[in-house]
């Protein structure tokens, strides 16, 4: 191990030069004038696992977008692990607020400034680093298999079908993640718990066409103004979601878990700064920390009708839209839950609108267990990576494809992430600071030697 991370801290400096070569690829999943890029970057991928010392490696075309594999078998008699990362990217808007171009990435001060910085290139990255470290001293202790998709930011619809067609190829010990956020800088933490997700948009239709308000006004039923009551309608002023049934399914955190959530290290005013000093809100009963892994929500993400252009024009819209998704905990169906979702919508919606609920995607909520070799590898491994062992929590995101390997490949994960709290993903100017990217590379360096010796073959 001791030669692999020696070899990764002198390989630093093009380590951070083929991050950026990645991020400079402007791989936006949901924007099909990007199609190319999520090629060349899933080409440029390839080429890096080859480089890394794996084999096999190819494109995998889906419906969609491609899947990245490649492995490096050592012995039947080694743990396998299984990487998985994802290599799109969301889009960069509101370009306006970013202080340098998303895809020209800039380290400044230590820090990369760039769309897909930890969410998820740069994380993915320290694996690939790893691996190459691994191979330039003669090999990683543990078999390797590694895929990386180009749809998890758009629900990864087609990664189920390819898990399902390769799922013999797959086989491994233990499944692992780098796509989340340690608690602090300092602080490394393993996510043991996901939220799952049902996304939603809502469309409501009034008149055929945008009307004078002044000549209809008072007389038209609006559909903005009909959306929004709609929109109030399915939440409660402490956050509590109104839909019925919905928190039916439920799982409860007993009294142990609550516990021990409440001893995991949370800064509100770390957190507030990242929120943009937002003030703690939710459901009452629950501590912040809860309401963010723990318990479910519902936020609009989006909502537009008529004029919001510069200056003003008096229109009475033709229609309105909002995109809603819900955070879900274990034991909530996101199936079930969109259906209860739209059935409360339409209870909701008056006479004189049409309305048109769509489901655009969904994903299960997920709990990692913690009784496992790889867990305690993982344990073991951020003391080198980080200098101390990390707390266990829960995180409010979703990563559907845990859900997925857990029940068609039957494989636990472990999610070993390294960004930070303040990473600014889905938002401009995200970063990923060299602190955690080289943290990070070490502690997949020393994950694999800590698993092939809990597994007795080091």
């Amino acid at each position: 191990m001791h030669a692999a991370i020696e070899h990764a801290h002198r390989d630093r400096d093009a380590a951070v030069e083929r991050l950026l070569a990645l991020l400079a690829i402007p791989s936006v999943s949901t924007q099909s004038e990007h199609a190319d890029d999520i090629r060349s970057a899933a080409s440029l991928l390839a080429e890096r696992m080859r480089t890394a010392g794996l084999t096999g490696v190819r494109v995998d075309e889906t419906e969609g977008h491609p899947v990245v594999y490649g492995e490096r078998m050592v012995d039947d008699g080694r743990p396998t692990v299984l990487i998985y990362g994802h290599y799109d990217v969301q889009p960069p808007d509101p370009l306006a607020l970013w202080t340098t171009p998303p895809f020209e990435p800039r380290v400044v001060d230590d820090v990369v400034f760039a769309r897909g910085a930890a969410d998820d290139k740069g994380q993915l990255s320290a694996h690939l680093e790893a691996i190459a470290a691994w191979h330039a001293v003669g090999g990683t202790p543990t078999n390797v298999k590694v895929f990386l998709e180009g749809e998890e930011e758009i629900g990864s619809p087609n990664l189920g079908a390819w898990l399902r067609t390769h799922a013999s190829e797959l086989q491994a010990d233990v499944a692992v993640i780098s796509d989340s956020a340690m608690i602090a800088r300092g602080t490394p933490s393993i996510v043991y718990g996901l939220r799952g997700l049902a996304y939603m948009e809502v469309i409501a239709r009034g008149p055929n066409q945008d009307l004078h308000s002044g000549l209809y006004g008072g007389a038209v039923l609006n559909p903005a103004g009909a959306l929004a009551r709609i929109i109030a309608g399915l939440q409660g002023e402490d956050g509590r979601v109104t839909i019925p049934g919905f928190y039916d399914r439920v799982r409860p955190l007993d009294d142990d878990e609550r516990a021990e959530l409440a001893a995991v290290p949370f800064d509100t005013t770390s957190f507030s700064k990242a929120a943009g000093r937002a003030a703690g809100w939710g459901e009452a009963g629950f501590s912040l920390k809860e309401r963010i892994g723990a318990r479910p929500s519902l936020d609009v993400n989006g909502l537009v009708s008529g004029w919001t252009g510069e200056g003003a024009k008096t229109v009475l819209p033709s229609s309105a839209t909002a995109k809603i998704s819900m955070r879900l905990v274990p034991d909530q169906d996101p199936g079930e839950i969109a259906r209860l979702f739209e059935q409360h919508v339409r209870a909701l919606a008056p006479e004189g609108l049409t309305i048109e609920v769509r489901s655009m995607t969904g994903a299960w909520p997920a709990v990692c267990p913690r009784d496992i070799p790889a867990m305690r590898a993982a344990e073991s491994a951020y003391e080198v990576g980080f200098g101390r062992a990390p707390v266990f929590t829960r995180e409010g995101g979703s990563i559907p494809v845990v859900a997925d390997m857990a029940e068609i490949l039957g494989l636990p994960t472990v999610l070993m992430g390294f960004g930070l709290p303040d990473d600014n993903l889905h938002a401009p100017n995200e970063k990923f600071e060299l602190g955690q990217f080289f943290g990070g590379i070490d502690t997949c360096i020393a994950f694999h030697a800590a698993l092939a010796e809990a597994h007795g073959t080091s």
